[in-house]
């Protein structure tokens, strides 16, 4: 079986997640993405179902506040449960 190279653009924070899963799995980003292949033609289809979510507005807007929380340089870190609690406390 011939492989021939196949470029596509992937979100750099979906790639990088991506291929540290991969990495615990034992593949690589081409083994990954040829047993996806594979697996759409066995069913003829994506091997999932796609869905669009039906979050409620409330669910949605939380959703984007802990987005911009995560992702906010002002907003404390916390790396293990004393200092979270001393902060807490403060």
């Amino acid at each position: 079986m011939s492989t021939v190279p196949t470029q596509i653009r992937i979100d750099s924070d979906v790639k990088a997640q991506a291929t540290e899963l991969f990495a615990k799995l034992g593949l690589d980003m081409s083994g990954a993405v040829n047993i996806f292949l594979h697996q759409c033609i066995l069913r003829g289809g994506l091997p999932f179902s796609v869905d669009i979510p039906d979050y409620s507005p409330r669910t949605l807007e939380a959703m984007d506040e802990a987005r911009r929380i995560s992702r906010d340089s002002n907003v404390p870190a916390y790396t293990d449960i004393k200092s979270l609690k001393k902060a807490l406390e403060e």
